[in-house]
Order: structure tokens, then sequence, then C-alpha cells
């Protein structure tokens, strides 16, 4: 059974880096031939792709948050990190990794490919 569980502090200051780990249980992130990805959702609003890591360790960033985000991995601990510099309050969200289980390219433009989801985890950015 995959489990991901999101991690990191609750509150961020402005123009801080927003940080977030997310540990993947049952399975090697490293497993042919899935991608892990990073989703939020802001307050009253709707999910928000932000960006994803490959099995291989290749990565993928929304436009509108490329320029200050970086994802990465942790293989010995099999764990996303997420890192969103330059953090303001528009960023203030619910957080989610999930994994992409596709056969085919089209399936990564929706979110009908993720199967596994961690909890969320929400994240303010506040004075």
């Amino acid at each position: 059974q995959v489990q991901l569980q999101e991690s990191g502090p609750g509150l961020v200051k402005p123009s801080q880096t927003l940080s977030l780990t997310c540990t993947v249980s049952g399975l090697s992130i490293t497993t042919n031939y899935y991608t892990w990805t990073w989703i939020r959702q802001p307050p009253g609003k709707g999910l928000e792709w932000i960006g994803a890591i490959t099995y291989a360790g290749g990565t993928f960033y929304s436009s509108s948050l490329k320029g200050r985000t970086s994802i990465s991995r942790d293989t010995s601990r099999n764990q996303l990190i997420l890192q969103l510099r330059s953090a303001a309050p528009e960023d203030t969200a619910v957080y989610y990794c999930a994994r992409f289980d596709c056969s085919d390219f089209d399936c990564y433009a929706g979110y009908n490919g993720l199967d596994y989801w961690g909890q969320g985890s929400l994240v303010t950015v506040s004075s």
C-alpha cells in the first residue's frame, strides 16, 4: 500500500522559503515509471498544479511558479521536497503531494492519473 504524507512548517513569513517534505512509504520513488507531483489549493479556490519529478529525477514546473520553485528528492529517505522561494500571502494553501500512474503522455494534463494523494498540509504565509 502506497502512502504519502506531507510535513513541514505550518507558518512561513513573507519573503522566506516555503519548504515541505513528502514522505513516501510502500514504494520506492525511483520505481519505473511513476511521476510524483505537488499540487496546492488556496482557501476557497481550486487545485493548482505546482510541478513534478519523475522516477528518474527529471522535473517539470508550472509556468507561473517555475521561477521560484524547486522540486527535488532524497532517495535515501524516500522523500520528495518542495521549495517555494519568496513566499507571499497568496501562497497560503493546502499543499498536497501525489503520484501519477500514467501509461500515456496525455494523462499528465489532468488529475485523473493521480492514484495516491497525501492528506494535505496547510501552509499559511503571514507575518
